[in-house]
Parts: C-alpha cells; structure tokens; sequence
C-alpha cells in the first residue's frame, strides 16, 4: 500500500460482505493489510452482537464501529466505547403503539425498514427529540444528531493515531457517505448505489469483496490506482 495510507476502512453489508457473508479471499486481501502493519477498520451499521454471530474474523480489524458510529468496538482487549445515549423511551413507545415493525433497539440505535420513514419522522417531530433518520438503502435507522459512521470513524482513528487524510475508505451505501468523505481517499464497490459512485475517487470493476479485493491489491502495489476517478470537487 502506498505509503501515504495508513489505514483502510470498509463498510461491512453490501461492500465485505454478500448476502451478510465474506468470502475467504476477501478476508485474505483484509490479512494482507494487517500485515503490512496498516490499520483495518470495519464501520457498520449493524449492532455489535449480531455483527459478532456472522462474523468471525473480527479480529483482523483494529476497530469496529458499529450502530453506524454509535459504538467502537476494540477486537484485542474487548472493550466497547458507546458514542451517544440510550434510545429516547418516549420514542420507542410511541413507535410501538403506531406498531412500527420491524423494530431494532441497539445501544444508541434504532432500526426499522425504510418503508416505516414517515411514521417514524412524525413521532420524532411530535415528541421534539434531537434525533435525526439516517437511509441505507432499504434499512433506515435512528441515531442522536452528529452520530454516524463519519463521527464513529473519526473517534476510532483518533484512539488508533492515524489522521482521516492518511486513510483509505470504501462502502457502498448513503450512510457511507459522510465517512468516505472524511477519508483521504474514498472507492465504492461496483454494486454501490449510483449516487455515492459519483462523489468517491474510486469505483471498483468489481462488486461486493471482491471489489475490496481489488482496491487492496491496487493500494499494496503502490496506489491509488492509474484508473482512479477524481469526482470530488
């Protein structure tokens, strides 16, 4: 990997992992990193304990950020750092009366699909609360203003001593959005939406792992790579 970065940092569903699985070849091109004394960081939305279950080579990664920057999560000595407050009782029972389903309730976060977005915002703006909604893709999930995956990332690299410029970023979603951005240099894999193809350096040939393959064998071998897309203004 280029010298200049020092860390790389991948969102889990839809760009690690399809279908909520990681390829063995994927997880390699994750060991070759670490190898190479850079820093491995996973920033997801998932909560931490279901991320635990599907995934156990979580301990390639220095950090996770999990509840999509609501939590960090050290893999070697086990310790968990909560970045917000515990979701508002007032909104978890209204959302139970107006039986919003499915309901998600993390540490900070809360989840539902995005179909539920208006009841969801209504009740949040009847009950005044500092929250706001934040999409991805068909999910939709509930965080205190000023917590996501770029504010998660930033307190994760601040506690591992790497800057955001010296950190490579990839994902494939709208919530990935704002933490690519804080990177130095951001890629979307191939499947990613459309719109966050068009505001990262980088768009993979290839989709899903194998797309993060590709931009690790690209950083290894002195990147970023010659076919790199500037979007960014």
């Amino acid at each position: 990997m280029n010298m200049r970065w020092r860390a790389l940092a991948c969102d889990y569903d839809g760009t690690l992992a399809s279908r909520g699985r990681v390829s063995p070849t994927t997880i390699a091109a994750l060991t070759q990193v670490r190898n190479s004394r850079r820093k491995l960081l996973l920033v997801t939305g998932r909560e931490l304990p279901e991320l635990l279950e599907v995934f156990p080579f979580v301990s390639v990664f220095d950090r996770v950020v999990a509840e999509n920057g609501a939590l960090v999560f050290d893999p070697a000595s086990g310790k968990r750092r909560v970045l917000g407050h515990r979701p508002s009782p007032k909104l978890l029972n209204a959302l139970r009366t107006h039986r919003v389903r499915p309901l998600s309730i993390g540490r900070v976060i809360v989840a539902t699909l995005r179909t539920q977005r208006p009841v969801v915002a209504r009740m949040i703006d009847e009950l005044k609360l500092p929250l706001e909604v934040i999409l991805n893709k068909r999910s939709l999930m509930v965080l205190p203003y000023g917590v996501n995956k770029a504010s998660g990332l930033l307190d994760a690299l601040r506690e591992i001593g790497v800057a955001p410029r010296d950190a490579v970023g990839v994902g494939d979603a709208e919530n990935d959005e704002d933490f690519l951005a804080l990177c130095g240099y951001s890629a979307a894999v191939a499947n990613a939406l459309p719109g966050l193809k068009h505001k990262v350096d980088l768009v993979t040939s290839a989709g899903y792992g194998a797309g993060v393959t590709e931009l690790v064998s690209c950083l290894l071998n002195g990147g970023p790579p010659p076919q790199s897309r500037l979007r960014r203004s």
